[in-house]
C-alpha cells in the first residue's frame, strides 16, 4: 500500500478589514449553578457568587482574533519586560539565648 500524498500546509487565507469591530452586547441571565441574576458581554457569563462560567462557544458572536484587537501592540514591538518577582525572603535568625536578667 503506498501512502496517500499530503498537500503541503497553507496558512488560512485572512482578509484584513479595517473596519472597527461592533461593540460588544450587554446580556443578562440567572447563573446555572446558583440562580444569581448575572451579567455578561455578548452571551458570556462569569458569576461572581459561585465562580460558574459557560463556555465561550455559547456566545452570540465569534471571538475577535489577535490580529482584530485594537489594543495589541504593533509588530516589531515586544511584550514589556516582567517587573522582578518578590524579594528574597531573609535567612534564618540565629537562635536567641536566654536573656539577661537585671
Amino acid at each position: 500500500m503506498t501512502p496517500r500524498p499530503h498537500r503541503a500546509h497553507l496558512p488560512e487565507e485572512r482578509t484584513e478589514s479595517t473596519a472597527p469591530l461592533p461593540p460588544p452586547e450587554l446580556t443578562e441571565a440567572e447563573c446555572r449553578r446558583c440562580g444569581t441574576y448575572i451579567a455578561g458581554l455578548d452571551g458570556r457569563y462569569a458569576c461572581g457568587v459561585c465562580g460558574w462560567v459557560n463556555d465561550h462557544s455559547e456566545g452570540h458572536r465569534r471571538l475577535p482574533r489577535a490580529d482584530e484587537d485594537p489594543d495589541r501592540p504593533s509588530k516589531g514591538r515586544r511584550r514589556p519586560k516582567q517587573l522582578p518577582g518578590p524579594p528574597p525572603e531573609p535567612g534564618p535568625r540565629p537562635a536567641a539565648g536566654p536573656e539577661p536578667g537585671p
